[in-house]
């Protein structure tokens, strides 16, 4: 045996796999790799070592149980489809808004591609790429100086090259970024080649490293690669690339965007869509070639799976807060209630638990944890009595055990049965206060049980008061409506706490706010959230027709954000979405507007409305800002409504909640839909209304109804 082992791996995995007791699994990573066959020299191909652990190879059989994980999975599909005497069962499909919705990955991710199909644009492209560079790495700097954080993410530039690159090519393109941004040396380059050398790139020697280590190296700030990082590895600080791949090598370009997308801070920046953005310019693509790209990145890959990633724009423009808007605007815009979806992923109890601490660690409530338990230690003082005679039955049975005896007669086969009743021991005493805890939360049930220790006599024995208390616990946990009320009462005394200290926690850096919006999403119902102040956002400014006609977006004035001319470039969904924008802003006292975002995005204003069994959420598509004769700004929500959807009604009822549940925050709140070539519109603001869409069962009805009016009425 090799090193004088005396096994090889084989042998192990052979061993291990006919263990009676043990039953191997094999977890693969980037499963579609390693499904194919390696290429002998005399052309004979044989399977690989993945293919050879799924199916065995010799006397050592195949791995019993095997789990793939892949972003395409079709390739390891078809493996496990060939694999010999497998069950296959189907995919889990991780949903891919959730994962867009979650802040986890970036929000954007911008394409630049010179507007000439001819003509070589590598070193314009890549000053501007440079450029890009020095920027996102400066509004880094600016927002870590504004939370007040220690950490600052350091963004870098891939520099992606062909698989057989000109070496004087890559040594004259880093001369260009030297010479845009002095602050660059060779000190801050590196490459990942496959080769895993020094390599010379003109009179420049750049050294390799290990891609796994790029992203804690920070000074690292231009990573040379050409398609080995395309899987396999993430580095979040990686925010712009320059490829000069071949505008074939759509793929590699793909492959090595997903490995960027994830965002540096495991979070959305509120309001700051260049944060939250990644940059790929390709001087070698043409814009049909681009939009292919755009197509896989929002679409899916190989296998028509749906892609999470967020909006793809092609050469896209800045837009800033427009200077002629009124700060009462902005002030009007934030202040307005949003909602969030619920997860449903924590115990109340263990929820409040998570809220004290984050209060008293900011100084916002100290000693919220002894205040907490305080409350739900009443709680269960209040359950003694309101349950007594319940608690006095449970705490019987925790005290006795019942069973019953078998007797049988060996010759005349009969059996009988004698019940048996027994007192219960230290160890099953303990066991049912263990399982109580899990219903109160272990924590909850320590502190109780000192509670109750210390309201007992001085004269009884502290360990027989323990046990007492221990008993009383499981007792507590044995009666089944105590649960839900005492999660109630954390339930309540959360939300309670978090709408008393929502002010202060508004004053928080953007990392702790981002903690207690988790928090609020924790809840079972649904919470008001803050909206963000928007400070920068990337807007599309073409859009590319099916005949591959390139036409430009329409711009309006008085958005919140604009770009330098003070306009807003807008894509509508259907051709009366731009008609009612137009009425609405030539409405007497409008002084603004603001295309509320479609995503999961914490400056966008969001609705929650329930679709059967399941809670959605409507991002309504226009708020519109006036100004009364008193000065006062009014915001009226105004949402293009289409009927012909399945969820249309439903959204109209959780509209409709909500404009009740928010009487003195809007003028009007309006759902409009296009009937017959006329637009009717539903103002949600008014009681008739609202009733009529409670007990409506169609859209349609409501819009041709009496209690429906002329857009322009």
């Amino acid at each position: 045996m090799p090193d004088a082992r005396a096994f090889t791996i084989w042998d192990i995995i052979q061993n291990t796999i006919e263990h009676p007791d043990l039953t191997l699994h094999l977890v693969l990573d980037e499963a579609h790799r390693g499904m194919g066959e390696t290429k002998a020299k005399n052309g004979d191909g044989k399977p690989t070592i993945v293919k050879q652990l799924i199916n065995g190879t010799g006397s050592v059989p195949g791995i019993p149980i095997v789990w793939g994980i892949s972003a395409t999975v079709e390739r390891f599909n078809k493996a496990m489809e060939g694999a010999k005497g497998r069950d296959t069962l189907s995919n889990v499909v991780v949903d891919t808004k959730k994962v867009q919705d979650s802040g986890l990955i970036k929000d954007v991710i911008i394409l630049d591609v010179p507007d000439e199909d001819k003509g070589d644009f590598s070193t314009v492209l890549l000053r501007r790429g440079t450029n890009k560079l020095k920027a996102i790495s400066e509004a880094w700097n600016t927002y870590a100086e504004q939370q007040g954080e220690a950490f600052t993410v350091v963004p870098l530039m891939v520099l992606q090259v062909p698989n057989s690159p000109d070496h004087n090519e890559i040594g004259k393109a880093l001369e260009t970024i030297f010479a845009t941004w002095s602050d660059l040396h060779p000190g801050c380059v590196a490459n990942v080649f496959g080769e895993h050398r020094t390599e010379t790139f003109g009179s420049y020697s750049i050294p390799y490293i290990e891609p796994q280590r790029v992203q804690e190296t920070k000074d690292i700030r231009i990573l040379i690669a050409k398609d080995a990082i395309s899987t396999g590895w993430d580095c979040p600080r990686a925010e712009v690339m320059v490829s000069f791949r071949a505008a074939t090598d759509k793929t590699h370009i793909t492959q090595l965007l997903g490995r960027m997308v994830r965002t540096p801070l495991a979070r959305r920046i509120p309001g700051n869509d260049i944060l939250n953005s990644v940059d790929c310019l390709l001087p070698r693509f043409n814009k049909t070639t681009a939009e292919e790209v755009v197509d896989y990145l929002t679409k899916g890959g190989e296998f028509g799976e749906e892609a999470a990633t967020g909006r793809v724009l092609i050469n896209p423009v800045d837009l800033k807060p427009n200077p002629t808007i009124p700060e009462d605007v902005w002030v009007k815009l934030v202040s307005l209630p949003s909602q969030s979806l619920p997860k449903r992923q924590s115990r109340p109890v263990k929820r409040l638990t998570i809220l004290a601490h984050e209060l008293a660690a900011d100084g916002l409530l100290p000693g919220a944890g002894r205040k907490a338990h305080a409350v739900l230690h009443k709680a269960l003082d209040n359950a003694q009595v309101k349950y007594a005679q319940e608690i006095t039955k449970a705490r019987q049975s925790v005290l006795e055990v019942e069973g019953q005896s078998v007797k049988t007669d060996m010759k005349t086969g009969k059996k009988s049965f004698d019940d048996f009743l027994e007192a219960a021991d230290y160890a099953v005493i303990e066991d049912a206060y263990r399982r109580a805890g899990r219903i109160f939360s272990p924590d909850i049930a320590r502190t109780y049980a000192e509670h109750v220790v210390a309201q007992a006599s001085e004269s009884e024995d502290e360990d027989a008061a323990l046990i007492d208390a221990h008993t009383t616990i499981a007792a507590l946990g044995l009666v089944s409506a105590i649960g839900p009320e005492i999660d109630a009462e954390a339930e309540k005394l959360a939300n309670e706490w978090l709408t008393k200290h929502k002010g202060a926690i508004k004053t928080l850096t953007d990392e702790r706010q981002e903690s207690y919006r988790q928090i609020r999403e924790l809840s079972a119902h649904p919470l008001d959230v803050e909206i963000a102040r928007p400070k920068a956002w990337i807007q599309a400014t073409t859009v590319r027709e099916p005949n591959g006609t390139e036409r430009a977006l329409p711009r309006f004035e008085k958005h919140l954000l604009c770009d330098s001319k003070g306009a807003f470039p807008m894509e509508f969904g259907s051709s009366w979405e731009e008609k009612v924008l137009h009425a609405e802003l030539k409405r007497e006292g409008n002084v603004a507007w603001y295309r509320n975002p479609d995503r999961a995005a914490q400056e966008s204003l969001g609705i929650t409305y329930e679709d059967g069994h399941d809670i959605k959420i409507v991002r309504p598509d226009f708020i519109f800002f006036s100004q009364l004769g008193d000065k006062t700004i009014v915001a009226d929500i105004v949402d293009p409504h289409g009927i012909q959807f399945a969820d249309a009604l439903p959204k109209l009822k959780g509209l409709a909640r909500y404009a009740e549940d928010n009487p003195n925050i809007y003028r009007r709140i309006v759902a409009v839909a296009e009937i017959d070539s006329y637009f009717r519109i539903l103002d949600l603001m008014k009681d008739n209304v609202r009733k009529a869409i409670y007990t409506a069962t169609s859209a349609k009805s409501l819009y041709t109804s009496s209690i429906a009016e002329t857009l322009d009425s």
